[in-house]
């Protein structure tokens, strides 16, 4: 039995009555604890799990937890190391691992979020983890930097809106657009009820209340829900929506893709990232045309631009080592 505490939720005292409540009513079956370490007590949590009688419970490299991540895999097994829940982990093993995977996390470095500490407020916004450090990003990109504690706020109240829904992908994304189309339009939850027949939701919000993701456990939020889809002239879909879905040509769209992009370059797996990401997938060639097969250089150097006089050496294809250097730059 797994449970998954996508936000960081349970406090220790939770998951002791939690998870042994659970142990108590079945002895026999094997229980999973997934968290995620916002507010900064994912190690009291999971060691709260352990001792109430869970048999697993997520942790990272120390190098790679705290935050939106999991709690510390070394802190974890040197608080458990010498009791009955003794992990048995080396943590001698523990320290090289964590070297590697620092110095691979910095090579990343463009692509952190910029979240410097842990978050106590997500008991009251419920942000999942693995949601908060992209909607932080996503605020930035879109000018919303300094409402970004508006946004936390208006996540909880645009949930709310949305009928209280269990926030995991790709539920999570759309309260998270929602939040944000709240705040730069200046919207509460009344506003957005009264003005939803006039209002340019985003696309994810609109698909939602169409039930292209399903339908969620307490049904679909009323009257938003009519008012949305009779102003666009939508059927709502009331089942699952892939059980109304047409049959999907895969021959034809091999066919388109091969004829645009040369038979060559797309493979099986192309034509199923075309299948399921058509827009992404092309937007995704249009760069390749344009800049090849990027995924061939080395990470630090497609993160980081060659200067004069820098020089790479990489595998371009199999047997085939390339050697470039930047002479000069016009």
């Amino acid at each position: 039995l797994a449970i998954k505490d996508m936000a960081g939720l349970l406090t220790p005292a939770a998951t002791k009555m939690l998870v042994g409540a659970i142990r108590e009513q079945h002895p026999n079956v094997p229980i999973h604890v997934h968290t995620h370490d916002t507010p900064g007590t994912g190690v009291a949590s999971m060691l709260a799990a352990a001792e109430a009688g869970a048999d697993i419970v997520d942790v990272a490299i120390d190098a790679m937890s705290g935050l939106t991540s999991q709690p510390s895999m070394g802190a974890l097994v040197s608080m458990l190391a010498g009791t009955e829940h003794d992990t048995g982990i080396d943590k001698k093993m523990i320290g090289p691992l964590n070297t590697y995977w620092e110095n691979t996390r910095s090579v990343y470095l463009p692509f952190e979020s910029g979240q410097l500490s842990g978050s106590s407020d997500v008991y009251e916004h419920e942000i999942p983890g693995g949601q908060y450090t992209n909607l932080l990003y996503q605020s930035r990109q879109l000018g919303l930097t300094e409402k970004w504690p508006e946004i936390k706020l208006k996540y909880a109240e645009a949930n709310m809106v949305l009928g209280d829904i269990p926030k995991v992908t790709p539920s999570s994304k759309v309260v998270g657009d929602l939040a944000q189309f709240m705040v730069s339009q200046n919207l509460d939850k009344q506003k957005v009820i009264d003005q939803a027949e006039t209002l340019a939701f985003p696309e994810s919000v609109v698909q939602y209340l169409r039930g292209e993701i399903g339908v969620p456990p307490g049904g679909f939020p009323e009257p938003l829900r009519s008012k949305v889809l009779s102003s666009r002239n939508l059927e709502p879909i009331n089942d699952r929506p892939g059980a109304s879905l047409p049959d999907y040509n895969f021959d034809k769209s091999e066919k388109l893709l091969k004829e645009k992009y040369g038979q060559k370059y797309i493979s099986e797996k192309d034509v199923l990232s075309y299948a399921l990401y058509p827009n992404v997938f092309t937007e995704w060639k249009d760069y390749e045309a344009i800049y090849g097969e990027v995924s061939k250089l080395p990470t630090d150097i497609f993160l980081t631009p060659m200067e004069e006089g820098d020089e790479v050496d990489f595998e371009s294809e199999k047997g085939r080592r390339t050697i470039i250097r930047l002479v000069s730059i016009a």
